[in-house]
């Protein structure tokens, strides 16, 4: 069902993507001020079901890649975010008419509506991972065979490219390195398709989830309820472990925040791996999730979500898992985004709701 996005919902749309996107996706924060922003300026934004977009309907994803730390400081532009699209459409077969993310998490979620309230297009509620994953390939419409390009880009100075590649690995390749250049943030257009293919290669209905978790977690601190224990509820999730991170190691390389994070509580430790999103969760050394399911963590009394680059020593926190879309935990899906493609020397670990908090 179609619903009208207006300025005063951003924050829960932040808030709730920053929690889908497991650590990752860019800051919250600043997605929301663009956001926001852009919605004062050029009005509010139509956001559409999958089911409601014509089959013949040119639809585009528009997000920020690169690393999520760098954002902070190079702070996007509308202007960006509508050159990376006008640079894309002479290689289409006409202008573009919706918009959609490439996935639900942190500024991911919002660039796309900046990209619909400056074009004046409504934006598809749907995304093409269900959570946040690092590299650009990693979305359902390669599983489904679509390409990411031809695949337009563009940075803060000015400069624009498109690409034309023969898979979505070289365009990840490749547009990896341009970032790097130009940056390491670019905004791009990309993985342009046809209304009638959304229901292979979309997540439907995920911007409404992450408002509505947004909602949740705001109004369950409202009520001087458990905000966390209310976020895992809407996210059919379970609670991992809660403690104090003791240790933090994180490096902006090739394009990517990678490091790990160290949290101890009082039955013990767990450790988190992350390249822009958590990937890996082990307490004491017993693997308790892995990607492609959902690792977040929460403040440990607010439960606002904290990214990966926000992660800071003495912060106290409880780390929650959610199961990932199933068609990711297909064979074709885990050797896109399991943990082996990662380095991990392991199979990937099936969502158990059952267990308990360690």
């Amino acid at each position: 069902m179609a619903w009208t996005l207006h300025a005063d919902q951003v924050p829960d749309l932040a808030r709730g993507a920053a929690v889908l996107g497991t650590g990752g996706g860019g800051d919250p924060h600043i997605g929301a001020l663009l956001a926001s922003q852009a919605l004062t300026e050029h009005g509010t934004v139509e956001v559409v079901g999958i089911d409601e977009v014509p089959s013949d309907a040119r639809v585009v994803m528009v997000a920020m890649m690169g690393a999520p730390t760098v954002m902070v400081e190079k702070l996007p532009s509308l202007d960006e975010v509508v050159t990376t699209v006008r640079a894309l459409e002479p290689f289409l077969d006409g202008p573009v008419t919706h918009i959609a993310c490439a996935e639900v998490g942190g500024v991911n979620s919002t660039i796309p509506v900046v990209a619909a309230a400056a074009l004046g297009l409504p934006l598809v509620d749907g995304d093409a991972m269900g959570r946040a994953f690092p590299e650009l390939q990693m979305v359902l419409p390669t599983l489904a065979g679509v390409a990411a390009s031809p695949m337009a880009f563009a940075d803060d100075k000015g400069n624009t490219g498109v690409l034309t590649t023969i898979d979505n690995a070289w365009a990840e390749r490749i547009a990896r390195v341009a970032c790097v250049e130009m940056g390491c943030s670019v905004m791009v257009a990309l993985f342009p398709q046809a209304g009638a293919q959304l229901s292979q290669t979309m997540v439907a209905g995920s911007l409404s989830k992450a408002a509505a978790i947004g909602r949740t977690i705001a109004a369950a601190r409202d009520a001087n309820e458990d905000p966390v224990a209310r976020a895992v509820d809407q996210l059919a999730g379970r609670e991992l472990f809660a403690g104090k991170v003791v240790d933090i190691e994180r490096a902006t390389t090739t394009g990517f925040a990678r490091g790990r994070a160290r949290i101890e509580g009082e039955l013990g430790g767990m450790e988190l791996s992350f390249q822009n999103e958590h990937l890996l969760a082990q307490a004491d050394g017993v693997v308790l999730a892995t990607t492609p399911d959902l690792i977040i963590v929460l403040e440990h009394d607010s439960g606002e979500p904290i990214t990966t680059e926000g992660l800071r020593y003495g912060q106290r926190v409880r780390v929650i898992a959610a199961p990932s879309d199933e068609r990711w935990h297909s064979a074709e899906g885990l050797a896109l985004v399991g943990p082996r493609y990662f380095g991990y020397d392991m199979d990937a670990h099936r969502f158990d709701g059952a267990r308990e908090v360690a």
